[in-house]
């Protein structure tokens, strides 16, 4: 099927798979002279005669990167008007509940600490933990001008910001009780921060590595941290990566959602194909709030 894309996403790992990627990721790494990849939202321009897409449906694939695609066929998803804006179906949102009331099982007033809560998920995490009944959302970031934005718009009680104090004293002062509750978007020291305050049968969800993904030091493809496996058995912390698991009912959900106002779109576009190098420099370098899209 021939597309024209109407946006893609940029998205972290990229700089993974340009760096040689990670075995048993569902991607493979990139080499020079590659095409970079991603999700997109394009339009039909011709389908095969033997599904039901006519020219102008909307389409849900992985070859972003490109003004066109030549999409083979099972690897598309149709797309309908569940959701208000279209570029709404590139966001993280999935994951950030997902990670929360499935594999975390946020209860009503629980304390979650949210890693990266300017992120593509992180800027879902802290709205969604609020409606699953969290009494208290903090989620951390690299700048003051995020950290005002993540308590004034989305949700979140309190902010912590890595670079400056360390982040474990910031996160006892934020959350003096402790917290029940971990979002994991970056690793590194705020992992251990976390499993200093976390109580006595927190659960983690280990969504994203951006200490490592988005290191200047490094290739992106490891993200070591050493953490005090005692702390985790005496109090009985739950560890779990995140893996997704679709819901083919999600975008009803999450449509309900953005059209009511209990959940907004954090997100960032940047126009034209020529900005997009631009965009996934910026992204790594962490300028941007949300959700990055590039607009065709």
């Amino acid at each position: 099927m021939l597309v024209r894309n109407r946006f893609f996403h940029v998205f972290p790992s990229i700089r993974t798979l340009i760096g040689g990627g990670v075995k048993d990721a569902p991607f493979p790494p990139l080499r020079p002279d590659d095409t970079l990849f991603g999700p997109a939202i394009g339009e039909v321009v011709s389908a095969p005669s033997d599904t039901d897409l006519r020219p102008g449906d909307l389409v849900h694939h992985w070859l972003g990167w490109r003004e066109y695609a030549a999409v083979p066929a099972g690897q598309w998803t149709a797309l309908d008007d569940s959701l208000p804006d279209p570029a709404a179906h590139l966001s993280y949102a999935e994951a950030a509940y997902t990670a929360l009331a499935r594999d975390a099982r946020v209860r009503p007033g629980d304390t979650v600490f949210v890693t990266g809560g300017a992120g593509g998920v992180g800027s879902f995490a802290g709205q969604f933990a609020r409606l699953l009944g969290a009494k208290r959302v903090i989620g951390s970031t690299g700048s003051p001008d995020k950290a005002k934005r993540l308590v004034d718009e989305l949700g979140y009680d309190a902010a912590v910001l890595r670079g400056t104090r360390p982040i474990a004293d910031q996160l006892a002062e934020a959350a003096p009780d402790g917290i029940d509750v971990l979002v994991d978007n970056v690793g590194g020291d705020q992992l251990r921060a976390a499993i200093t305050l976390a109580r006595p049968g927190s659960r983690f969800s280990l969504v994203g590595v951006l200490a490592g993904q988005l290191s200047p030091d490094d290739t992106g493809t490891t993200a070591p941290v050493e953490i005090d496996v005692f702390q985790l058995i005496a109090k009985g912390i739950e560890l779990r990566g995140y893996q997704g698991a679709p819901d083919p009912e999600w975008a009803t959900r999450l449509g309900g959602w953005l059209r009511s106002g209990e959940i907004v779109f954090p997100h960032v576009r940047v126009a034209g194909i020529e900005n997009a190098p631009r965009a996934l420099h910026e992204l790594i370098g962490g300028k941007h709030f949300g959700t990055v899209v590039v607009e065709l």
